[in-house]
C-alpha cells in the first residue's frame, strides 16, 4: 500500500480523534491536513508502525493549537459548544453508539474542562486503547505521568458525566412532536416533553447578546422557546428539518440554502433534557460544507437578526 493510501484509510480515524481533542471540525481538518503534510514528507522506510506515527504527530499538533485555543476560550463570550458534525451512516463519525457518545455534546464540553495533556491521555487510552507506556512514548512523558493524568481526567469525566442515549425512532418522533408544539405555542405540548430539570444552552459567539446565558428548569425553557419559535415564522424562504449531529437530533435552521442556526436535543427516559443551540456562524461553517449549504457571516447574522427585534 502506498503512502497516500496508508494516510487515506486512517482519516477518518484521525479526523475523529483531532475533533475529540479540539472541539472543533475545522480546526480538525486542519490539523489532519498538517499531519498529512508531515507524513507526505516523511521517511517511510523507517516507519514500522504508520498509524502509530500518525496518532503522535497528530496529537501534538492538536496539543499545540490547544495552548493557543485556551486563551480563547477565556475570553469567548457566553456559552461555548463544540462545532457541530454529522453522525450516523453519512457523517464523519460513523459507527457504534460508544463512538457517537464520544462526540456527543456533552461529553466534549467535558473534555473542555480537561487540561491539554490530560485530555490528550483520555482521549489515546479511551479512543485508541493505547497502554500508558506507549501513550508516554507518543506524548514524551513517563509512564507513571501518564497514568496519573488518566486517573485524574477518568475521574472528573465519571463525576460529571451524563447518561446517554443514542438517536433512534423514539427520540425522531419526540422531537417532530416537540417542533410540532413549539411553532404552535402549545405550552401544554411543550411541558409534556420537556424535563422538569431541562436546559438549554446557546453558543452565538458574542453576536446575539440575548444568547448569551443559560437557561434552566422546564418553565424558563418553555418561555423561551415560545419566543423564539414565534420568529421563526417571519423567516423568508424558511426551512426546519431534522439530521443528526453529534449522535443526537438536531434540527437545522435557514433561509434558502443558507445555515442560521442548528437545534440539538438531548432525549433521555422520552423527555427532552438538553437543548444545544449553536448559532456562531464561525461554528457553522463546516456543517453547512457538508450539508452542501452555506452559513451565514457574522455581520450578516446580525444584521439578519436585527429586522425581527
Amino acid at each position: 500500500m502506498d503512502s497516500v493510501a496508508v494516510f487515506e484509510q486512517a482519516r477518518p480515524r484521525l479526523f475523529t480523534h483531532a475533533y475529540r481533542m479540539l472541539g472543533s471540525a475545522a480546526d480538525a481538518q486542519d490539523a489532519v491536513q498538517d499531519a498529512y503534510l508531515r507524513w507526505a514528507g516523511a521517511p517511510h522506510a523507517e516507519i514500522e508502525r504508520p498509524e502509530a506515527w500518525l496518532v503522535k504527530t497528530l496529537t501534538n499538533l492538536c496539543l499545540n493549537r490547544l495552548t493557543s485555543a485556551a486563551a480563547k476560550r477565556e475570553s469567548y463570550v457566553g456559552q461555548w459548544l463544540p462545532e457541530p458534525v454529522l453522525t450516523g451512516p453519512d457523517g464523519d463519525v460513523p459507527g457504534t453508539v460508544e463512538r457517537s457518545e464520544a462526540v456527543s455534546i456533552a461529553m466534549l464540553t467535558l473534555l473542555e474542562r480537561l487540561t491539554p495533556s490530560q485530555r490528550a491521555v483520555f482521549v489515546l487510552r479511551a479512543a485508541f486503547g493505547y497502554p500508558h507506556a506507549e501513550i508516554a512514548e507518543l506524548l514524551g512523558i513517563s509512564e507513571a505521568n501518564s497514568a496519573q493524568l488518566y486517573r485524574r481526567a477518568q475521574q472528573l469525566v465519571r463525576d460529571q458525566r451524563t447518561r446517554f442515549e443514542p438517536c433512534d425512532e423514539q427520540a425522531r418522533a419526540i422531537a417532530e412532536r416537540f417542533l410540532d408544539a413549539a411553532r404552535e405555542g402549545d405550552v401544554d405540548g411543550l411541558t409534556r416533553l420537556l424535563a422538569e430539570d431541562a436546559n438549554s444552552t446557546a453558543d452565538a459567539g458574542g453576536y446575539l447578546p440575548a444568547a448569551r446565558k443559560r437557561i434552566t428548569g422546564r418553565d424558563m425553557v418553555t418561555r423561551y422557546l415560545r419566543g423564539t419559535f414565534g420568529r421563526l415564522g417571519e423567516l423568508p424562504d424558511p426551512f426546519l428539518r431534522f439530521i443528526e449531529t453529534n449522535g443526537e437530533i438536531t434540527l437545522l435552521i435557514g433561509t434558502g440554502n443558507r445555515l442560521l442556526g442548528t437545534l440539538g436535543l438531548s432525549v433521555l427516559d422520552g423527555r427532552i433534557t438538553e437543548l444545544h443551540i449553536q448559532l456562531n456562524p464561525e461554528k457553522l461553517g463546516y456543517l453547512a460544507g457538508q450539508l452542501g449549504m452555506t452559513a451565514f457571516e457574522p455581520a450578516e447574522l446580525q444584521q439578519f437578526v436585527a429586522r425581527f427585534r
